[in-house]
């Protein structure tokens, strides 16, 4: 009998399709049962309705269902992906933005980090607490893989609330050094060993090394990167011109020149400059974590990227295609084929994979897979600098965590106050009775 793969959050606006079409490629999960579930019956059936006729169209060995019903799509699972947010997403998320400056706070983005990212995580963790109840009652053996956000606020209260719940956290940004380094080394990435590590959206390289000689490579990286991103374009050029491409307007000749390259690399510059780090994201997510994140970010150049990431996000007629993007598709494959191949990046608790921080938080670091599942690899190399602006976030992740399970307030306020990004104390109380109010329907728990 084939795996039992349940995607909850199936009729997202892109996650159903991409997903779908990664398993669809698969010679390893051929005869599987993938099961779509959303809360939003016209979402899901518009999803379930395309991977059937793809099905048919490509004689694909899969069986797909779909079910408003959690505890149907549940039992019998082996493998679960979450992919949900909550209401209107970019709407929410704008107030998250948007808010928390009216009151004064400097904040570079809003979804992760700093007073936004809190808001966020106590609007989307409580359902998800609520699948990994049913999950632990269900279908307690089933690994679970979520790719929401917060991602690392969502794990670590995950782990706090249901720690025998095999729950690990997945995200894109680590393909950025797939991208860069082959580049930077001017060699193949297959002759590239690397590792990277920290908190999700907060990462940096640690390691590399070249396969063929053995060479450690890490100081090449570093000496080539500043010239290397100093041509590059910035983000929201790119999406602007991925965007374009979409909609039939673009130029297609060639990638698109340099505007302002540093643009969405202002924090990524002081990083790369002043701790020797070189991170794998941009200014729109490592700039959420720092202090002085405002002081360096270009936030013309961030909003820039956040208007051509919604606008590539919600293109109209998405397509299941023949792709494998997803990095979920190969760790089942890892794990069904007990195939122990290191993954570049996941999302679990620390336990000593980063000394420098407690064992109870969420880290991103490399894994292992294999029949055994999913274990992190211990990070020795991680820079000393860049563990102190990581050891930054450890109360603002303890007192969030128990913010959503106490359901509490006066932690949600503790919470702001602890983040190195709030350096202002009598707007935290008003702040929070203002997202309460504008959004009852998500945040009306807390009391």
């Amino acid at each position: 009998m084939g795996q039992r793969i349940v995607l909850i959050g199936a009729g997202s606006a892109q996650f159903g399709f991409d997903m779908l079409g990664d398993i669809f490629q698969s010679e390893r999960l051929a005869g599987c049962e993938v099961v779509l579930h959303d809360i939003n019956s016209t979402a899901l059936e518009r999803v379930h309705k395309a991977a059937l006729e793809y099905i048919d169209a490509n004689g694909i060995d899969a069986t797909v269902s779909a079910t408003l019903a959690r505890g149907e799509a549940l039992a019998g699972a082996d493998f679960v992906v979450i992919a949900i947010e909550v209401g209107d997403r970019f709407a929410l998320w704008e107030l998250d933005q948007r808010i928390p400056r009216e009151f004064g706070f400097r904040q570079v983005f809003g979804e992760n980090g700093g007073p936004g990212g809190l808001f966020h995580s106590l609007r989307v963790i409580p359902p998800i607490l609520e699948i990994c109840a049913d999950i632990e009652h269900i279908c307690p053996d089933a690994w679970v893989f979520n790719y929401s956000n917060p991602m690392s606020r969502i794990c670590t209260t995950v782990h706090r609330a249901h720690p025998e719940v095999k729950f690990v956290g997945l995200c894109h940004e680590i393909a950025s050094l797939y991208q860069h380094l082959p580049v930077l080394l001017d060699t193949p990435i297959d002759n590239i060993e690397f590792r990277a590590g920290g908190l999700n959206h907060f990462s940096v390289l640690v390691e590399a090394r070249y396969r063929d000689s053995g060479e450690d490579a890490h100081p090449r990286v570093l000496a080539e990167a500043p010239a290397y991103f100093e041509n590059l374009p910035d983000y929201g050029t790119i999406l602007k011109h991925l965007h374009a491409l979409q909609s039939g307007e673009g130029d297609t000749s060639g990638p698109p020149t340099p505007n302002n390259p540093w643009a969405e690399r202002g924090a990524f510059r002081v990083l790369l400059e002043k701790f020797c780090c070189l991170p794998i994201t941009t200014d729109s997510h490592i700039g959420e974590y720092l202090q002085w994140g405002t002081d360096v970010a270009d936030q013309r150049a961030v909003h820039e990227f956040y208007t051509y990431y919604k606008k590539w996000t919600l293109r109209g007629d998405p397509k299941i295609k023949a792709t494998r993007s997803e990095r979920f598709v190969e760790i089942v494959e890892g794990i069904v084929d007990d195939a122990r191949y290191e993954e570049a990046a996941v999302n679990v608790p620390n336990r000593g994979f980063i000394s420098q921080l407690p064992d109870w938080i969420v880290v991103e670091v490399p894994a292992w897979i294999d029949g055994k599942g999913v274990q992190g690899i211990r990070l020795d190399a991680m820079p000393r600098g860049f563990a102190g602006l990581l050891s930054n976030q450890v109360a603002v992740h303890d007192l969030t965590a128990q913010a959503v399970i106490e359901g509490s307030k006066e932690l949600v306020a503790q919470a702001l106050l602890v983040d190195p990004v709030v350096d202002r104390a009598g707007a935290v109380e008003p702040l929070i009775e203002a997202m309460i109010e504008l959004q009852p329907d998500f945040l009306g728990y807390l009391s």
